[in-house]
């Protein structure tokens, strides 16, 4: 070993790539451990040595020009109990540590974090990824939390070092968020900038544990798969509450438009019409519509003929009688033996009634009767004797063939 060694970082090195890296001799990488009194150390802006031996950090250099010897190293000199000025080379590994601020480590969710979302009330696989932005703090502390048996600390080794812890947090921050502010991830862009910022707080402590400084966090994107079976659905929801928002009826009324459709096709038979009726009616009352929905449904069905050939059928023709009657009041036909309009309620004048002009008077009220009456139509009296059964021709007290008297 050369009395006289330069350590100092490898330029061949990136420095955007590399947070830690234990020196090696070139020459003779077997025993870059053993370092002599005069060894120069260089150690350049933004970076750190520190000699490592037995697991254990021990003296540490900023920037700038060292002769390493047992006169600035006093910790390795009191480990190693080397006496002042000792021209024994000792042993102990060289770490630099890079402290600039690297601010484009990407992260990201290797498979989908499940998540309820809050308003459709349906658990969906979303994923996330972005990047983040650190600084080494604590050079110590971050070597005897990551070093390990590595001979360099990289971009990638960190990124898997915390992966699980920074994806638990970020999963449990995302879930948080959405719930407390009643997000869907289907709106959850544009609220990136807030996750952000609390996606930094919520990590400080994570990285500070390990001598590392958290400077920024971003989330690039919060989605979810688009061909998992589960957002296909809800997403095809959403596209046709929107057309029947715009349409202004909801899902329920749609639906009933399809069976009386349906049913308007289907109707065929005897029971064509009615069962078209039905329909409507048994929809409109289980879900509020019966109003609109029942008399829409009767309207269509009073147009289905039982063959189903959408014409109403005509109605029987009824042939007044010739004893029958018209009222003065609404022109309806009445039966000759009527005082009063079946219709309207109007008197029938003794003019317009043909048993006005019978002979024939009821006994007890003195109103006429019809001529093969039994019975007086306005009060119930019989109209023949109860006793021997002769046909009363007039109005009279007494039976005119027995003389019994006829009314009590």
């Amino acid at each position: 070993m050369a009395l006289l060694q330069i350590v100092q970082w490898d330029e061949k090195i990136d420095s955007g790539d590399v947070f830690a890296w234990r020196w090696t001799d070139a020459k003779a990488p077997a025993r870059s451990n053993e370092l002599g009194n005069w060894t120069q150390l260089i150690v350049q802006e933004a970076q750190e040595a520190i000699l490592f031996r037995d697991g254990q950090a021990l003296d540490l250099f900023g920037p700038g020009r060292y002769t390493l010897s047992t006169e600035n190293v006093p910790v390795l000199r009191h480990l190693l109990n080397l006496p002042t000025g000792g021209e024994s080379p000792f042993k102990a590994w060289v770490w630099f540590i890079n402290k600039v601020n690297v601010l484009d480590v990407k992260w990201g969710t290797q498979t989908p974090i499940l998540l309820r979302d809050p308003e459709y009330q349906v658990p969906l696989p979303v994923r996330a990824y972005g990047q983040f932005g650190i600084r080494i703090k604590e050079s110590r502390q971050f070597l005897l939390k990551l070093a390990g048996t590595r001979t360099q600390i990289t971009r990638e080794d960190l990124v898997n070092s915390f992966r699980g812890l920074l994806l638990s947090r970020i999963g449990d921050m995302i879930a948080t968020y959405i719930s407390q502010k009643k997000i869907s991830i289907f709106d959850i862009s544009a609220y990136l900038q807030d996750m952000s910022d609390e996606a930094v707080e919520v990590l400080r402590p994570v990285f500070n544990e390990y001598g590392i400084e958290s400077v920024n966090f971003f989330f690039g994107s919060i989605n979810v798969p688009d061909d998992d079976e589960a957002v296909k659905d809800l997403k095809r929801a959403m596209s046709e509450r929107a057309r029947m928002d715009l349409k202004g009826y909801t899902y329920q009324q749609e639906r009933s438009f399809d069976v009386l459709e349906t049913a308007a096709q289907d109707a065929g038979g005897e029971s064509g019409g009615s069962s078209l009726m039905g329909a409507g009616v048994g929809l409109g009352a289980g879900m509020g519509l019966g109003g609109a929905i029942g008399q829409m449904a009767a309207q269509m069905g009073q147009y289905v003929n039982p063959l189903g050939q959408g014409t109403q059928p005509a109605s029987p023709t009824v042939t007044p009688s010739a004893s029958d009657v018209s009222c003065p009041k609404c022109g309806k036909s009445c039966p000759s033996t009527s005082s009063f309009c079946p219709a309207c309620g109007a008197r029938l004048t003794e003019e317009q009634s043909p048993a006005s002009t019978s002979a024939h008077k009821c006994p007890k009220c003195g109103k006429p009767c019809a001529e093969d009456s039994k019975f007086c139509p306005h009060c119930g009296l019989s109209l023949s004797c109860p006793n021997c059964g002769t046909r009363l021709e007039m109005a009279s007290k007494f039976c005119p063939e027995c003389g019994k008297p006829l009314l009590p």
